[in-house]
């Protein structure tokens, strides 16, 4: 008979409350009590309020008890929680909990499931046979089940995935790269992060088909150096990898960390970066697809991206298609944050709709206040009010409504927020992360925080108020890149849907 075997997250999230301490305890514990356990250590479940989430392996599935402390490990043996026994911290089986068994989890099937750093159990749950599908199918069918799938950027710009792999792949050229921006620095968004320390084989699987299908011999992972604990895991995975030969002279991957600039997420300037450069952005055209890395084309996708695809081989382009809504097909990995009561990360099929979002799945304010605002897509996307909470979470939905999806993230605010505030924040981080290089996010987002102070201190509002619109075109239609072009957005929302906050009253 096996050891009983129990689950404790690594995730970073779990990590900060306590999840090694608690590891530690119930080793300790099980060692006192001449109990022989296994303990593995996971990714996170997304189920942030409850972490550190333990789990334990029973017949019936795994069995979930959380939030874990190292005080209440004793009393979790004296429960005989390694069968699955009643506990206040017990919360059933792990699938059959609400926030699991709701969810369509395709990119994440395996985070909170596998041992990290273990091929063995990467395999052992489906891991490879995507890799292997693409190496019997070959290239072009490869690009023609990407392309069927639907998959669409989820870096913020969803551009067709497939597309942009076939135009690097009938680049020509000796050399082409796949590039993975890992650089994820939106406000409320962690959903690269927790992959990378949950599944990091996930993205090396991805990254190697993505390889196969264009010509390319070598990638890289941009990193942001603000994720040491994913910087260790996928040091370790690509190490692991090479000694099994998954990757090596046919393809290989590295693995470089970035300073930490927002600007970096933006694709060209983390190729600039990557060459040695300052991160600013380059003009288009050329396209990365044809003129990328060290002049070489160049696929250039975000995390989720390339996660995305070891699913669609294993399962056909078709398969994942048939989940979503109108022109965004497949799952969504969607981060809930902000002022609510169940935040973590929740994989959906596109078309749930935020007022599902926040209030089902995430349990509405952590305050217990009326929700105010919602800010979808980071920093730079747009704050929605409870009238537009039934707008469904698609690109083209969110686009009508003024919004954007970007990389999913949500964050809530209760009745309390100043949402004159948080539109000159939008300005001040733009001040702050511009790379300086087009005069209209540079000169622009400076001019803009100050005009929306004057609003602050009742200087003229609605005159101030028309000068920061018109600054807001000019940004919109002249920046070079998303960072001021996108910067109106949370600006204008708040203007058109809170007006009140800016000391004018009526639409204008």
């Amino acid at each position: 008979m096996s050891a009983p075997r129990v689950f404790v997250p690594g995730d970073a999230a779990a990590l900060s409350v306590g999840a090694d301490a608690v590891a530690a305890t119930i080793a300790t514990e099980a060692q006192r009590r001449g109990i022989e356990i296994q303990i593995t250590r996971t990714g996170t479940r997304g189920m942030l309020w409850l972490e550190p989430l333990v789990e334990v392996a029973t017949p019936a599935g795994r069995v979930a008890y959380g939030p874990v402390q190292p005080a209440d490990v004793a009393s979790l043996f004296d429960a005989g929680f390694l069968g699955g026994g009643a506990h206040a911290l017990a919360h059933g089986r792990t699938d059959a909990m609400p926030w699991m068994a709701r969810q369509q989890r395709l990119s994440f099937e395996r985070v909170g499931v596998i041992d990290t750093l273990s091929l063995a159990d990467y395999r052992a749950h489906g891991g490879l046979a995507g890799l292997q599908r693409a190496r019997e199918i070959g290239a072009q069918a490869v690009l023609q089940q990407v392309i069927d799938s639907g998959l669409r950027g989820r870096g913020g710009a969803g551009f067709p995935a497939g597309i942009k792999w076939r135009t690097v792949a009938q680049a020509p050229g000796p050399r082409k790269y796949i590039v993975c921006n890992a650089d994820e620095g939106d406000s409320g968004t962690f959903a690269d992060r927790m992959l990378i320390e949950g599944d990091p084989f996930a993205l090396v699987e991805g990254m190697a088909i993505a390889g196969l299908a264009v010509g390319a011999d070598r990638g890289v992972v941009y990193l942001r150096s603000e994720y040491p604990h994913a910087i260790a895991v996928l040091r370790r995975a690509l190490a692991l990898a090479r000694s099994e030969g998954l990757l090596g002279a046919h393809f290989d991957i590295d693995l470089r960390v970035g300073a930490g600039a927002y600007i970096c997420g933006e694709e060209t300037s983390l190729l600039e970066s990557l060459e040695g450069r300052r991160g600013q952005v380059r003009a288009k055209p050329p396209l990365p697809a044809h003129h990328g890395l060290f002049g070489r084309p160049t696929v250039v996708n975000n995390v989720l991206t390339l996660a995305a695809v070891p699913w669609i081989l294993r399962h056909g382009g078709t398969a994942y298609a048939s989940f979503g809504l109108g022109r965004s097909r497949g799952s969504m990995p969607v981060q809930l944050g902000g002022n609510l009561r169940r935040g973590g990360l929740f994989e959906c099929a596109f078309g749930i709709t935020l007022r599902e979002l926040v209030h089902d799945i995430g349990g509405g304010t952590a305050s217990g206040r009326p929700l105010r605002a919602v800010q979808v897509g980071g920093p730079l996307g747009a704050y929605f009010p409870e009238s537009l909470l039934d707008t469904p979470l698609d690109y083209e939905a969110m686009a009508a409504a003024g919004g954007l999806v970007g990389h999913a993230g949500i964050v809530v605010f209760d009745d309390t927020v100043d949402m004159a505030r948080q539109a000159r924040f939008a300005f001040e981080f733009c001040a702050l992360e511009s790379c300086g290089k087009c005069t209209p996010c540079r000169i622009g987002s400076t001019r803009g925080a100050e005009t929306l102070a004057k609003v602050a201190r009742g200087e003229a509002p609605s005159v101030n108020l028309k000068v920061v619109e018109d600054l807001c075109t000019v940004m919109t239609d002249a920046s070079l890149c998303a960072l001021g072009g996108l910067t109106p957005l949370p600006v204008m929302s708040a203007i058109r849907h809170f007006r009140e906050d800016f000391g004018v009253r009526g639409t204008p």
